[in-house]
């Protein structure tokens, strides 16, 4: 038996951010019950990330919101609203990533909730937190990224902000959210409380930044200085990046430079002895390594640096990721089916509990596909 068995969710929320938390509640043994607008449900159904379809729907959605169940109600109509409080009365948790008092427009507050059942768990996610002059703002993944600095920490020096290929302070903010409902799922065990949970997407991107901020406030606040070469982290002192090779690419993390120059059979390496001059003179350091590393192909480089025990690695693409064994073994594809049978590769929780992989067989919900069972199970 999974752990949060015997724990229903009733997630009100849409795109990315709250649905990546309900879907991890959900993986690890809770029931949601996911409720969306009767006419178009949740906007992520159409939102594409490319031209790929499921169900003549966007692959996005059925990604995040597997294993889950839909209710279809208009929370502007009287006898929905009515159905979806009597829901809530029964369950555990309740969780919504609208803007800033969109919530109590509709009538699900926390207040209002709190109110009917002081026992809940009330979950919330904003852009930029309910006050100051950003609550208003769209909370959009690259939107929150380029407000919150990160994007001046990929990419070399002199190109510009670069914002990370994913939907990062998305994906964060909804494991923050998990993880305090959970904690508060351990209190109420213990004392019966229930609790306000709330998150945003600013501040989980910027939690995300805690080494690189925390060394910026440090340092008197001196500009952020990307490497001119192979930049893999602002902060970071050579050989740290990705080097071009004569067939692919090489990853270096952190090394000593005079044993690279050893190692590598480059003599122009081995004049950078001090371990400060990996900082300060990190450009050229890159640079020669760069120029030097393209005249091998990357497996000669690897039988050389991994058995010295350096920290070096292949850069992969999907295609080589999936056929490797390395990453067949892990177990991280799994195959879900939709009650109209149709069947999707997707990944799985990544959690392992007691030897066991939190495997789910069931695919995204169809837009009210469980209306009349669940009008039924809880007499809406």
């Amino acid at each position: 038996m999974k752990p949060l068995h015997g724990i229903t969710v009733v997630d009100f929320s849409q795109f990315l951010s709250g649905p990546s938390a309900s879907l991890r509640l959900a993986d690890l043994g809770a029931r949601v019950i996911k409720v969306e607008h009767p006419e178009h449900g949740d906007i992520g159904r159409n939102l594409y990330m490319s031209s790929v379809r499921i169900n003549e729907e966007s692959s996005f959605f059925y990604a995040i919101n597997r294993n889950k169940e839909s209710f279809a109600a208009n929370l502007k109509d009287e006898n929905d609203l009515a159905k979806v409080l009597k829901l809530i009365d029964q369950v555990d948790v309740v969780m919504h990533n609208f803007r800033p008092g969109v919530a109590k427009r509709l009538g699900i507050s926390y207040e209002t909730i709190k109110q009917r059942k002081p026992s809940i768990i009330y979950g919330r996610i904003s852009g930029y937190g309910i006050e100051g002059p950003w609550a208003g703002k769209p909370g959009q993944d690259l939107l929150v990224q380029s407000i919150s600095g990160l994007t001046w920490l990929s990419g070399n020096e002199g190109n510009g902000p670069v914002p990370m290929g994913l939907a990062i302070a998305d994906i964060f903010t909804g494991a923050h959210l998990a993880q305090g409902i959970l904690a508060a799922l351990v209190r109420r065990g213990i004392n019966g409380e229930g609790a306000l949970i709330e998150v945003n997407m600013m501040e989980s991107i910027i939690d995300l930044q805690f080494e690189a901020i925390t060394t910026y406030l440090q340092d008197g606040g001196k500009p952020v200085k990307r490497t001119a070469h192979n930049n893999a982290h602002a902060y970071l002192g050579a050989p740290y990046g990705i080097y071009q090779t004569s067939n692919g690419y090489l990853a270096l993390a952190m090394g000593q430079i005079p044993v690279l120059g050893e190692l590598l059979d480059c003599p122009d390496l081995l004049k950078y002895r001090e371990k400060g001059s990996w900082f300060t003179q990190r450009d050229e350091i890159k640079a020669i390594l760069a120029k030097h590393l393209t005249r091998q192909a990357t497996e000669s480089w690897l039988e050389i640096l991994e058995p010295a025990d350096i920290w070096c690695a292949d850069v992969l693409d999907w295609d080589r990721l999936l056929a490797h064994e390395g990453f067949k073994v892990l177990n991280m594809i799994q195959s879900v089916t939709m009650s109209n049978d149709l069947s999707y590769q997707t990944t799985r929780c990544p959690i392992t509990l007691n030897d066991e992989q939190l495997i789910s067989r069931r695919g995204a919900p169809i837009l009210g596909e469980h209306n009349a069972a669940l009008d039924e199970e809880f007499g809406l």
